[in-house]
């Protein structure tokens, strides 16, 4: 019970396809109409029109990204540590120190032959080092219940959270050159997906008026045992005053001998609920899926589209998990052996280049995520992603250029999508960086990329869900009186920052 948002787990970093996938897209993430090695993956029918002979380029990019949940509920007073606050800040950190990537072409005539190696999903790991708020509700909720029968007045607990996810896609492909104005190509992509979640909520502690600080699980388990001694002692004295013939009194006793039974039965559940929980689960999985482009040059006008087909993700688990979290429904998704969804979106790409002067190129696009149509989104999105990009280069001289551009990314979440292991939320982007020519064939490319995100706030009255717990605790009376008087609903404000440097080298041989 106390470890509820674990089944959220499964959806870290699966609402994201990496679009940065060369440094020349951290320069100016609008290049997909523009005529570049980088095309392998943004406008690979464009490739073609490059010259002949082999194009390779090397990338290394390094990202930081933190994702912060500020979460309020008001049992978050109760925490031994929390300053009797009720709203807490917990913030993951995710780093990428290397992110590389290879993309290949050789051209000759009217082919070009195409190689791709990229993360195109996923790229590192997040850590929450204090856990999450829909972690710690669990416990926070318990003074609040149990508060007034047994004199509970605080808690403590030990909470951690780490994912690592990564998507790794490689793409070979062929584009043709239909005449000296139109190409079309057609390749595949193979996604290798591998991730790992790892968590734990242990060492929880109660404040009690009576006992001082305890450990949750001896101390409920402790109450379990004195209260089927009691149901023992009410049994043994209902007896005696039956054979006395004391009906009435034999009665009040066997009521008794009840009531501390079902108190027996409550303490000994929260005992086993409040016993360390570890969950370690690898989970890998792959999927293949075409790709088909189309390249069009009318002047100084270029135009092109890419269609990237959905792939289908099956992820197997591999668990290490405790016995306790075996034994918990929100959790079968992690058990060994067992099989998890996670598609990567079909993506629709269109983009617009204009040469201005010979010296100076502005371009456009336009992405289009079928997120619906992608087996773990389609409950919970109202509809699809789509991202408006726009930039511009210019070649300062022979050995010199420069670019930048920005990205506006929209989503069509609702509540019901966002939880704190894995969200998203709508945000701006930009990209600056310059192209160093080193030699005739060679230029090294540098860059940076930063995203700047917006703030989503998501009100819930029964707050992680603990109607559940407090229905298993108290009954489902008292959880409805709950809800309904307001005293479960609780609120979480999701924003995430996010910083990248690149370093490439491209070279034609």
């Amino acid at each position: 019970m106390v470890m509820l948002a674990f089944s959220a787990v499964a959806n870290a970093g699966g609402y994201l396809t990496n679009t940065n996938q060369s440094v020349l897209f951290l320069r100016n993430p609008a290049r997909d109409a523009a005529i570049g090695i980088d095309g392998v993956y943004s406008n690979p029918a464009g490739v073609i029109f490059l010259d002949n002979g082999f194009h390779l380029s090397l990338n290394i990019q390094n990202a930081h990204q933190t994702r912060s949940v500020t979460s309020t509920f008001a049992p978050f007073a109760f925490g031994m540590n929390n300053n009797k606050q009720a709203t807490k800040l917990f913030k993951g950190v995710a780093d990428a120190p290397v992110i590389p990537s290879i993309l290949a072409a050789y051209n000759t005539n009217d082919w070009s032959f195409q190689f791709g190696f990229a993360v195109v999903g996923g790229g590192g790991k997040c850590e929450f080092e204090h856990g999450l708020g829909s972690f710690e509700c669990n416990v926070a909720l318990l003074p609040m219940l149990l508060g007034e029968k047994l004199g509970v007045n605080g808690y403590d607990a030990d909470s951690y959270m780490r994912g690592r996810q990564y998507y790794f896609g490689f793409t070979l492909g062929a584009a043709r050159k239909l005449n000296d104005n139109l190409s079309v190509y057609g390749g595949l992509r193979m996604l290798y997906g591998n991730s790992n979640y790892y968590g734990y909520l242990r060492d929880i502690k109660l404040s009690t008026a009576n006992a001082g600080v305890v450990k949750a699980t001896d101390y409920f388990s402790g109450l379990s045992v004195q209260a089927f001694e009691a149901v023992g002692q009410c049994t043994e004295a209902a007896k005696q005053y039956a054979a006395a013939g004391l009906a009435e009194k034999a009665a009040e006793y066997m009521a008794m001998a009840e009531a501390y039974g079902a108190q027996a039965y409550q303490m000994a559940a929260l005992g086993k609920a409040t016993e360390n929980i570890t969950l370690n689960c690898d989970q890998v999985g792959w999927g293949v899926a075409p790709i088909i482009g189309v390249d069009y040059k009318a002047g100084k006008l270029n135009l092109a589209a890419k269609y990237e087909f959905k792939t289908r993700m099956r992820l197997k688990n591999k668990a290490a998990n405790s016995e306790s979290a075996d034994n918990i429904a929100q959790l079968a998704r992690f058990k060994d052996g067992g099989s998890v969804p996670e598609d990567s979106p079909a993506l629709l790409t269109l983009g617009a280049q204009y040469e201005i002067t010979p010296a100076l190129r502005v371009m456009a696009g336009y992405h289009h995520y079928f997120d619906v149509d992608t087996k773990q989104y389609t409950k919970n999105l109202i509809g699809d992603s789509n991202e408006y990009l726009l930039g511009a280069e210019y070649d300062v001289n022979k050995t010199l250029q420069v670019s930048a551009g920005v990205q506006k990314t929209n989503y069509s979440q609702t509540d019901a999508f966002m939880n704190d292991i894995s969200f998203n939320v709508n945000s701006w982007s930009f990209g600056l960086g310059v192209g160093i020519n080193l030699k005739k064939n060679m230029k090294l490319n540098l860059a940076y990329f930063q995203t700047n995100y917006t703030d989503y706030n998501k009100q819930n009255p029964n707050y992680g869900n603990l109607g559940n717990l407090v229905t298993t605790v108290a009954g489902a009376e008292t959880a409805n009186a709950l809800i309904n008087a307001g005293a479960l609903k609780g609120a979480d404000t999701f924003t995430r920052t996010n910083r990248v440097l690149g370093v490439g080298l491209d070279i034609t041989f």
